[in-house]
């Protein structure tokens, strides 16, 4: 074939090929980013915190959580106990808003770092500030990384603050005795989710009751 004869199609592969060197140096930009976000701080799993240690949450149950939250555009995703922001910029690279709550003053400079890097500064924003007193109550969907006292614990506000038809889902641990109404098994972790229920019905009672256990 005489490569001359075909311009059109010479031009579409050139600019196939552009795309791809584009995209790659891209993605080398986010890594340098990033990793320039670490070099004033770099958190370690198993670290202390106010409440838990750091754990981070695999890459396959961020997306499993997101999933079974059904989270679209349309939403505004609240991240409690952020970390380094992992959540929030999977969230938001589905098209919703989302903000992540993080006691830790370190791991909230980093995981802004990190949105900044990732270019999602419009969708995503990284508060400072102790999820049990946060104002999360227009969030759509709730995600969580906590111990089985504090999801407990959380449920009164959650309850409270929270429209009716707004979803949860928790990575790890459950809500003791209030019954998820989905969960299943993710890379060996357990990944459970909730629907805020109206006021008095039999759904929010038995969550009212699982507060006080």
């Amino acid at each position: 074939m005489n490569p001359f004869a075909q311009p059109a199609a010479r031009a579409a592969a050139l600019a196939l090929l552009c795309t791809l060197f584009a995209g790659g140096a891209a993605a080398q930009g986010v890594a340098a980013d990033r990793a320039a976000c670490e070099q004033p701080y770099k958190p370690r799993p198993g670290q202390d915190g106010r409440d838990v240690v750091w754990v981070p949450t695999p890459d396959a149950v961020v997306q499993r959580m997101l999933q079974i939250a059904e989270v679209t555009p349309a939403d505004l995703v609240y991240d409690l106990g952020a970390g380094d922001g992992k959540i929030t910029i999977a969230a938001a690279r589905l098209g919703a808003r989302a903000v992540g709550i993080e006691f830790n003053p370190d791991m909230v400079r980093l995981a802004r770092c990190y949105v900044n890097a990732e270019g999602l500064a419009d969708r995503v924003r990284i508060e400072r500030g102790d999820v049990f007193v946060s104002d999360f109550s227009q969030a759509t969907v709730v995600t969580m990384y906590l111990l089985p006292e504090l999801n407990i614990r959380l449920i009164p506000k959650l309850l409270k603050d929270l429209k009716p038809g707004t979803r949860i889902v928790s990575h790890a641990f459950d809500m003791g005795s209030w019954r998820p109404e989905h969960q299943e098994m993710v890379a060996e972790k357990m990944v459970y989710r909730w629907t805020i229920p109206a006021p008095g019905t039999a759904a929010h009672a038995e969550a009212m009751a699982a507060s006080r256990q």
